[in-house]
């Protein structure tokens, strides 16, 4: 029979819709006020730790909407409303003896049986479900002066393991200058370093004991390539610590990071763990020398001036860095025998070599650990904001060596618990390349986020409103068909949409109230080619046939070019482009299968298999 399905397309099509009413629903249940619950130590976390957060909120006089466990590291805590949330935050904040990390945030309302088919809402985009959105500036001087440093430092330390005399090393006008003592020694100097220092410059004058290295141009572009693409993923692992869902972070131009927080409503805790750079640096204290002839000025050689935090005593601790935060590739915080706070270190292997060899070369003598900060003051200069960049450098601990150890130890001398937390977070997600400045901040609120569904949904209904009277108005019983397939249509978007776990933004939005007018074209070309076949004398049921048949590749032809554009769109645009893009293109492919074989299913079921007089088209 011509008008006839094989019971398998039946089954196909029915399969599809039945997957796409299920995997939508997730989306009609909105969100919960919710908090994130980590440790801030190494523990894993187990029921107890629900139990006694459970605990801990009821005598707060506080019942939590639902308590879970997510895998071992994570305790998700739902609540009614935002405030029985914010108060909840305080309680467990103040609970110094857990340690927990809380972070704020929206957990999607999904019912249990659904979350178990593995069926989740669509992530939605800053401007739908509100929070904050940051546009960092990374401070490649910075990153250059760090360079510096360390080239300054390992052309020291070349030239002392090849024992080559020399007078001094230091920085001079972007160059590092090299102070040789007779012309032997420059000879052996210029042969090392340039066989050493590649990515550097060498120059020299030939009657001067004098050489200059000074980075490459193409040096300066991979340094400055790495800073962003290493701040880019110590910003994604800090973000991933605050417990964020479907954060955006990606780079802008050369020098600029974006950061989107959906959901986040804490922006104070954002900035903080964002902005910062702490990290830390190990240093041996020198012994050998007078503090209080450095504090005169008379500072020497290889040794650098420091103050302890707290007493602000002067501190005399070598140059020659042991270890520092990028060699850190595990730390938790947590409470010392004498009771403050503490955080457990684990290195990585270069780490754990350098420190397992300097304890055993130094057992009986001290070793301090430097806390480091970048922190950005805006101050009032006439009028005008004016932003200075300070460098903190504090000696919080110092330490008698007693044994030889490696990869695991622990540091204290911390002023609190929440600075513990703070820092251990920073250190587990690894230290910046180069320090950040939060250039621009913006804050959308759920409120407005709300807003913003409510007028991209009151859209997507009124433009398929429309569409649904003109078709059963214009094509009566195949109009009423088509609708079906237009409605089907709509539920498989946001059934694909939501297995993808796409975000929806905005221009997403525009994308689906394009679809909606674009997916009935399909209809209406096999409409008017079913009339145009009636009029030149066919049967009614030769007349769908071909009409299907003679219709397909206009179809296929108009919805491929369309697809084509969308994907370019992908392809090049950013941001809003790519969500509109998105939608767009699974609109297209979705319209296609809807549109011919949702449509034509339906039609058989009504036309199809008996003797039909007359069509209502």
């Amino acid at each position: 029979m011509q008008n006839h399905f094989p019971f398998w397309k039946n089954l196909l099509i029915l399969i599809v819709l039945v997957f796409g009413i299920l995997y939508s629903l997730p989306n009609l249940f909105g969100d919960d006020p919710a908090l994130q619950v980590t440790q801030g130590s190494a523990t894993d976390l187990s029921e107890s730790e629900v139990a006694k957060i459970t605990s801990t909120l009821n005598l707060g006089k506080i019942t939590p909407k639902a308590i879970e466990l997510q895998g071992t590291k994570k305790i998700l805590v739902r609540f009614n409303n935002t405030d029985e949330q914010m108060r909840a935050a305080e309680i467990l904040r103040e609970d110094t003896a857990s340690q927990y990390n809380v972070a704020l945030n929206l957990a999607p309302a999904t019912p249990d049986w659904l979350r178990n088919l593995g069926a989740k809402p669509m992530y939605l985009g800053l401007d739908l479900r509100g929070g904050v959105h940051f546009l960092l500036e990374v401070d490649m001087v910075a990153a250059l002066k760090q360079a510096d440093e360390r080239y300054n430092n390992d052309v020291r330390a070349a030239l002392r393991m090849a024992k080559i005399r020399y007078k001094s090393v230091a920085q001079d006008k972007g160059s590092i200058k090299v102070v040789l003592r007779n012309a032997d020694d420059k000879q052996a100097a210029m042969t090392l370093l340039n066989k050493e220092f590649r990515k550097l410059d060498l120059s020299s004058k030939d009657e001067e004991l004098v050489v200059f290295l000074k980075i490459s141009e193409a040096e300066v572009k991979a340094i400055k390539k790495f800073a962003l693409s290493q701040n880019i993923t110590t910003l994604r692992n800090r973000v991933n610590e605050l417990g964020v869902s479907e954060p955006v972070i990606q780079q802008q131009g050369d020098s600029r990071i974006v950061v989107q927080l959906p959901g986040v409503q804490d922006t104070t805790q954002a900035k903080e763990i964002l902005g910062t750079t702490a990290t830390l640096e190990y240093r041996k204290v020198d012994t050998e020398h007078d503090v209080q002839r450095a504090l005169s000025g008379r500072i020497p050689v290889g040794s650098k001036l420091y103050y302890e935090r707290g007493s602000k005593a002067p501190v005399l601790l070598k140059r020659r860095v042991i270890i520092t935060g990028d060699q850190i590739v595990g730390a938790s915080s947590g409470i010392d025998q004498n009771g403050s706070a503490s955080v457990s270190i684990t290195l990585n292997g270069v780490g754990a070599k350098k420190m397992g060899k300097f304890t055993q070369d130094n057992i009986g003598q001290p070793m301090a650990v430097v806390f480091i900060e970048q922190k950005t003051l805006t101050k009032i200069v006439k009028g005008k904001k004016v932003r200075r960049k300070e460098k903190i450098e504090e000696v919080i601990s110092i330490a008698t060596i007693r044994d030889n150890f490696s990869k695991r130890f622990q540091t204290t001398g911390l002023d609190s618990p929440q600075e513990a937390r703070k820092l251990s977070l920073l250190l587990r997600a690894g230290a910046l390349a180069a320090p950040v400045e939060i250039v621009e901040e913006r804050t959308v609120g759920p409120s407005l986020g709300q807003d913003n569904i409510n007028k991209g949904v009151m859209s997507v209904v009124v433009g398929f409103a429309l569409v649904l009277v003109f078709m059963a108005l214009y094509y009566k019983v195949f109009g009423l068909i088509a609708n079906l397939a237009l409605s089907f249509n709509l539920v498989v978007i946001i059934a694909v949409l939501s297995m993808l776990q796409a975000t929806l933004t905005l221009p997403g939005i525009a994308g689906i109230v394009l679809t909606v007018g674009m997916a009935v074209d399909a209809n209406v070309l096999i409409f008017e080619r079913i009339k145009e076949e009636l009029a030149s004398g066919n049967a009614p049921q030769s007349s769908i046939f071909l009409g299907y048949e003679k219709a397909f590749a206009t179809i296929f032809d108009a919805n491929i070019t369309t697809l084509l554009v969308a994907l370019v769109l992908f392809g090049f645009g950013t941001g809003a482009i790519k969500g509109f893009a998105i939608t767009l293109a699974i609109g297209i492919l979705t319209s296609m299968f809807t549109a011919i074989l949702g449509s034509r299913m339906v039609i058989n079921w009504v036309y199809g298999g008996q003797r039909v007089e007359k069509l209502s088209i």
